[in-house]
């Protein structure tokens, strides 16, 4: 597989079309199984990994950080840290809660440890802090820019008014800005990005890296109406299968997988890759064998018309926004 990497937004990054979720690693996949999951990630030519400081605090025994600490092993191991475009997220854990400046660069300071690294390329504030003023987040995200422990930054779960005041107080100082998003965005989960929030990307040339691309995996295609589904994500996938808009979906990803020989999740992925803003949605795969049909959507290229097919099927339920 030979496919161009794509710009990040206004930085000098550059990635592959899928970004690989490293929320898996040390919960639902040990670290054998994830080495070996990154080695056919990358081999398929795959650059982008995505973690946090808090994958997989989740887990009983576990602490947070084990998805950082299992990627700076594998990197350590494969000797290919200047091959990799890591991010990985601040705010979340429960020992560094919030986006006050201490936090931020204590936080940092952990993940480069467990990475094993002397920089992170993209750092996220995992969920915005409202009781901190953007222009004490913006400045200790800066400083850690000017010290060279992070190459860009990035927002996750924050408002447009949020995110528009974080850019025009960094513009206004000459300070490192936000260069991409996070969102959740999928084709069942369209309305808390599109909209203002998109306006606000687009405006400023960001660039999104949806989590959550495959709508917890619903968009495989396995989950089915009546159909029960042995994972720790069953119940928040197979929610969608009973919806009207879910059964669309599936409706659609089925016609238009079957034209191309693809699968659902590829044809699903390829879908976000087209949208506006969209640099890289993210998705994680459990096993080697789950990996493919992700890092396929490179070589996926939809049709209009394919594309406005899934387009409609996922405004079904008429609450959100059927535009293409």
């Amino acid at each position: 597989m030979s496919s161009p990497l794509r710009p990040l937004g206004t930085s000098d990054l550059r990635v592959f079309p899928l970004a690989l979720g490293g929320n898996v690693f040390g919960w639902s996949a040990d670290e054998r199984q994830s080495f070996a999951v990154l080695d056919a990630y990358a081999a398929a030519g795959g650059n982008f990994l995505d973690t946090a400081d808090v994958y997989s605090e989740w887990v009983e025994g576990n602490e947070g950080g084990e998805s950082e600490t299992i990627i700076g092993r594998w990197m350590a191991s494969r000797g290919n840290r200047s091959d990799v475009v890591v991010a990985t997220k601040v705010g979340h854990h429960s020992r560094l809660k919030g986006l006050a400046a201490p936090t931020i660069k204590a936080g940092a300071e952990e993940s480069l440890r467990r990475l094993g690294t002397d920089h992170i390329d993209l750092y996220y504030t995992h969920f915005d802090d409202e009781s901190v003023p953007v222009e004490e987040i913006v400045t200790a995200l800066d400083q850690l820019v000017k010290e060279g422990k992070v190459r860009a930054v990035a927002a996750s779960n924050i408002s447009p008014e949020r995110l528009r005041a974080s850019l025009d107080f960094a513009e206004a100082e000459g300070l490192a800005r936000y260069v991409a998003l996070q969102p959740e965005y999928n084709l069942v989960a369209r309305e808390k990005y599109e909209g203002p929030l998109l306006d606000v990307v687009a405006g400023a040339g960001l660039a999104a890296v949806p989590y959550f691309g495959l709508a917890s995996g619903f968009l495989t295609g396995k989950y089915r109406p009546g159909r029960t589904v042995e994972s720790v994500r069953a119940r928040s996938a197979s929610a969608h299968a009973e919806t009207a808009r879910g059964r669309a979906v599936l409706t659609a990803l089925d016609e238009v997988a079957e034209a191309h020989g693809a699968e659902p999740a590829t044809v699903a992925l390829a879908w976000l890759a087209s949208r506006p803003t969209v640099a890289a949605p993210i998705a994680s795969a459990r096993t080697v064998e789950q990996l493919p049909a992700l890092v396929a959507v490179a070589d996926l290229t939809l049709t209009a018309d394919e594309l406005a097919r899934l387009t409609a099927a996922s405004g079904t339920t008429g609450s959100g926004t059927t535009e293409g």
